[in-house]
This record gives C-alpha cells, sequence and structure tokens, in this order.
C-alpha cells in the first residue's frame, strides 16, 4: 500500500533504499564537508562541526578506556545541551547503544534504567549525577554502575553571557551552579572535562546497519518502561525521510527545544540536522522570551514543537518584537493544534503547522501532513517507505475508509522488538498479507483522501502536554508510599496540559490524617513531575470487577462526566 494519494509532495519518493551505512558517518561526513560551519549554539557559544566530531571521538576513546565495547548499553541523562549531542554521538562511535533517560526521571524510577539494560557506564549533567548515583547504590553491588562521567553545564558556554543570548535569570542559579560531584559507593565518578582530555584513539568504528543503535523506553499499560530495540538502519530510515519530506540542508538552522531524550526530538531534529549539515541551537528548557529571541537572532528555519509552546509564544507580550520571518517550516506532534492558531500562524507568517504522529517503536515519524496541504488535528499520511492500515483490533479485518480500527503501520523505521521481552514482542506485532505489522493501540479512521486521524485509544494513557503518561507506571510508583492502600490513576482535563494526572486513592486505616498535599509532595519527589498526581482524591474503595480488577474506566468515565 505504499501509494502516493493526490496530495503527496511531488518531490519526495514515497520509498528510499536501505542505507548500510553506520549513523556515525553523517556526523563524519558533515564535518568533512562543513568543518567550519556551526552545528551547535549554546547561550551564544558555538561549536563547529569538526570540533563536535573530534570532542565525540575523544569521549569515545574515553569510553573506550573505561571498559565500554560494542554492543554495550550506556545510559545518557540530560537536557538539550551540547554535551548530550557530544555523549550521545560519542557512544555510537564507541560501538555501543545509547539508553536515552528523560532527566526528569527521579532515583526510584532510575533504578530500571541501570538494571534492565545492564548497564555499567552512565553520562549524565551535574545537576542529575546525585540522583543517579543514588539510584546505583541502592542497587545489589553487582547490578551497580562501574562509572559515572559528569558534566557541568559550563562546561559548554561562557557564564558571564549577556544580551540575547544569555540564559533566563531563573536558570541561572540551575545553569550556573559547579555542583560538587557525587561519590559512588563502588563505581568511579568522572569529571567531563578529563573525558574530554582523552588523547587516545577512539576504537574502530566496526557496527553494521543491522547492529542496535538505541534502546529508548517506552511505558505501557502494564509494568515498568520497556526498550525498544532500534538499529542502526531503523534509525537512519527516519533521519532521511525527514530530511526528504522538510527539505532539510546545510542552509537550515534547526530550533532543539523539544527534548532530545525523547525519540522526536533525538530523530527528527537531532540526527536529522547533523545528518544535513544543519545548526542546532540548543535550549535546554522551554522560554517562550528566550525562544523569541533565538528565532528573531540566528534565523531559525526549521522548529519541531509541541503546540502548546506555540500557543505561549503568540501570547509573550514581547511577540510583536521578535522576527519569525525566516520559519520554512514549522510543527510537531504529542497533541492536537487548535485551529484557531494554526490560522494565526498562517495569517502573520504564511506558515502551515505540520502536525505529525510516531511513538518510540516507530523512531518517531509513521504519519506526517504534507507540508503544503496539511490538515488540522490530523495525524497525515503515512511517511517514505510505510504501509499502514486501520483494522478491527478483534478480527484483524481491515476497515472500510471512514470507520474506526486499530491503527497498524509497516516500515523501515519499525522497531525490532522490546528489549528483553519476547512475550510482549509478540503481542505488539501482528502478519497481514506477509508482512510484519506494529499494533499502535490507538484508534483511528482514514478520512476521504488517505488522511489518518486519531479517534480514541486501546491504551490506557494520559496524554500531558504532548508526554505520555502511562497509569500502571504511576500506580506502581505510588503503592511504595506508606499510607496507599490502593491507588488508580486517571486522566483529568486541563486547559493548558490538554490532560493532567489524577489520583483516586484509597488509604490504610493507619494513615487516615494523610493529605492530599502530602501525597502530592511525596509524588514529585519520587517521580517525573509530568508523570505526577495534580489532584489527589480520597475514596473508601475502588470500584472492582467480579474478578477483583480496578475498574478504571468506571473512575475515568465519572471525571468526564
Amino acid at each position: 500500500m505504499l501509494t502516493k494519494n493526490n496530495f503527496w509532495p511531488k518531490r519526495v519518493p514515497t520509498d528510499i533504499p536501505v542505507v548500510q551505512t553506520p549513523l556515525w558517518d553523517n556526523l563524519a561526513i558533515s564535518a568533512r564537508r562543513y568543518p567550519d560551519k556551526a552545528a551547535l549554539v549554546f547561550f551564544g557559544t558555538t561549536i563547529t562541526y569538526a570540533q563536535l566530531k573530534e570532542s565525540a571521538e575523544r569521549l569515545a576513546a574515553y569510553l573506550f578506556s573505561l571498559g565500554v565495547r560494542k554492543g554495550d548499553r550506556v545510559v545518557l541523562n540530560m537536557q538539550n545541551c551540547p554535551q548530550l549531542v557530544i555523549a550521545h554521538w560519542a557512544i555510537l562511535r564507541a560501538n555501543a547503544v545509547v539508553v536515552p533517560v528523560n532527566p526528569m526521571n527521579r532515583a526510584e524510577e532510575l533504578k530500571h534504567y541501570i538494571i534492565d539494560p545492564d548497564a555499567k557506564v552512565a553520562i549524565t549533567s551535574a545537576d542529575l549525577a546525585a540522583e543517579l548515583a543514588l539510584a546505583s547504590d541502592s542497587l545489589a553491588p553487582e547490578l551497580r554502575l562501574s562509572h559515572l562521567v559528569v558534566t557541568q553545564f559550563t562546561d559548554a558556554f561562557d557564564a558571564t553571557i549577556q544580551g540575547d543570548d544569555a540564559p533566563p535569570e531563573a536558570w541561572k542559579d540551575w545553569l550556573l551552579t559547579q555542583h560538587q560531584l557525587p561519590k559512588m559507593q563502588e563505581g568511579a565518578v568522572h569529571a567531563w572535562t578529563t573525558a574530554l582530555s582523552c588523547s587516545k584513539p577512539a576504537p574502530v568504528l566496526s557496527v553494521k546497519h543491522t547492529d542496535l543503535a538505541l534502546l529508548p523506553y517506552t511505558s505501557g499499560t502494564t509494568g515498568l518502561p520497556k526498550g525498544c530495540m532500534h538499529t542502526q538502519a531503523s534509525i537512519m530510515h527516519n533521519v532521511i525521510s525527514s530530511n526528504l519530506w522538510l527539505g532539510g540542508s546545510a542552509a537550515g538552522t534547526t530550533l532543539a527545544v523539544v527534548p532530545m531524550f525523547h525519540i522526536t526530538g533525538m530523530v527528527s531534529v537531532m540526527h536529522a540536522s547533523i545528518y544535513s549539515g544543519a545548526t542546532l541551537v540548543l535550549m535546554p528548557r522551554w522560554d517562550r522570551e528566550l525562544a523569541g529571541r533565538l528565532i528573531s537572532r540566528y534565523k531559525v528555519t526549521h522548529w519541531t514543537n509541541i503546540p502548546t509552546m506555540v500557543i505561549d509564544l503568540l501570547g509573550s507580550p514581547n511577540f510583536d518584537k521578535f522576527d519569525l520571518t525566516s520559519l520554512i517550516n514549522i510543527g510537531g506532534g504529542g497533541a492536537a493544534m487548535p485551529q484557531a492558531v494554526a490560522q494565526r500562524l498562517f495569517d502573520l507568517y504564511g506558515l502551515r503547522y505540520v502536525e505529525g504522529y510516531g511513538l518510540t517503536e516507530t523512531a518517531a515519524p509513521s504519519h506526517t501532513n504534507p507540508p503544503d496541504a496539511p490538515k488540522q488535528q490530523c495525524l497525515g499520511i503515512p511517511v517514505i517507505g510505510t504501509d499502514s492500515r486501520v483494522i478491527d483490533p478483534e478480527t484483524l479485518a481491515e476497515m472500510p475508509q471512514g470507520e474506526q480500527g486499530e491503527i497498524i503501520m509497516h516500515g523501515p523505521q519499525i522497531f525490532s522488538g522490546y528489549w528483553k521481552r519476547e512475550d510482549a514482542t509478540r503481542a505488539a506485532f501482528i502478519d497481514i498479507d506477509g508482512k510484519s505489522f506494529f499494533r499502535s493501540g490507538d484508534l483511528g479512521r482514514i478520512d476521504e483522501d488517505g488522511y489518518f486521524f486519531i479517534t480514541d485509544r486501546l491504551k490506557r494513557m494520559i496524554n500531558a502536554s504532548g508526554f505520555k503518561v502511562w497509569p500502571a507506571e504511576v500506580e506502581a510508583l505510588m503503592f511504595r508510599h506508606p499510607a496507599v492502600q490502593e491507588a488508580c490513576i486517571i486522566s483529568t482535563q486541563d486547559t493548558y496540559r490538554g490532560e493532567s494526572v489524577k489520583a483516586v486513592v484509597v488509604l490504610r486505616a493507619s494513615h487516615k490524617q494523610t493529605t492530599e498535599q502530602e501525597i502530592i509532595d511525596w509524588c514529585r519527589d519520587n517521580m517525573a513531575v509530568y508523570k505526577m498526581p495534580r489532584t489527589v482524591q480520597f475514596v473508601d474503595a475502588l470500584p472492582k470487577s467480579g474478578s477483583g480488577k480496578v475498574m478504571w474506566r468506571t473512575l475515568q468515565d465519572a471525571e468526564k462526566r
């Protein structure tokens, strides 16, 4: 079903050959082509492509000296900054596998990202290092990290920077503080500056396109997060597809504000930009005033975001002072763009907001809107090389046009399976017409033009400002609170975030005096802030089925009413 519809961009092929070079070659080639061109810009400091390549090679050599070998998994836990980019490519250059971790995770959550991938080395920033050290120290000795490489943010920019490039005042304590390096009970802690001064040669690049490159984690309806196995080739496919679809080139400048630990920021922003030789202007967090200044100053051409960022920027009291005329492509996913906001972008700048859709399992986009003919609040059409259909989730029969069913997809960017989870892998795929299709768990329909729309979810999931929150994971964490006898996580409507997290809790008889704020504060200390419940409702009992299962949908329906 790899057929063009009437809105397929004429300049874009429907399929591309499998690329057999490793991901590292993309940086190496861009560094040869554009050695003096800015690869990264961070608070006024520029790193050229030649410098980026050299730094990644030095760190790769250091990782090799620490015992990292081909196929080893290395944890990378960092906000957007040059060190994240250098470390990501260094891990690939060391023939190892990147395990990207959300920097909002706390020690209790981080333990899983050490144990499950059998990681012995981690790279992080100093503001997060203590949590990683705590997570490691709390494990059995044989499971702990052996090495932790730690960078200060000021390793990458001039702390005295002033003017449009300067960080917001509220960030300065966080960015400028020289955090003391933590100690681990058995492992060694290494300063970033020491690692980058390594003069040994990097190991021979020996990975093939079929080798594992990335192990990003995704949660689901049950249990702990699962690692999604992505090869060099599966990532490469979407890197090239993104550039073909959006017209990426060395003339481009990308605002990198969506998190690059996340599959979209990692593949569609970082990897795609470095493949094409574009410049990445990095923001570690969202701030509308800084974003407006950076787009204006650096003539940003490509900006992938979530709609709440655009809404926030348009609402800035300084909006009239910003120059957004350089933008030629703006879009994103994770949440629907309101029609009125999309219309304002078009009226002001002639920009069509391009929405897309993808999962960690699909290396970001499996669907996206044609740039010249996007539809609003729409997933778009299947991307290059992708066969996507809508089926009856029970009978697996393909649904007629316009009728609801489960969205499935087959393509070169689909992951190889879940790490150490053969049962979950088998459940995630079905065979149709001799092809293996990934089951998205999202319900949708196809309109008369071949565009896909989401209508509901099979999976129990909350979408908070584009961050996916899996109730089972939050519930598992909450059961560790001494006052919580039972907990059920549901979504509640939020005018800004779209959805927020709500906990329905049964307290233990011995802790009946526990307050809502105490539960919320504990959650803030023990889980990533986007997962934590914003509201807590205490009840005497949770509704249960005859088999004893919590009837979460009953609570969810009551909340909607």
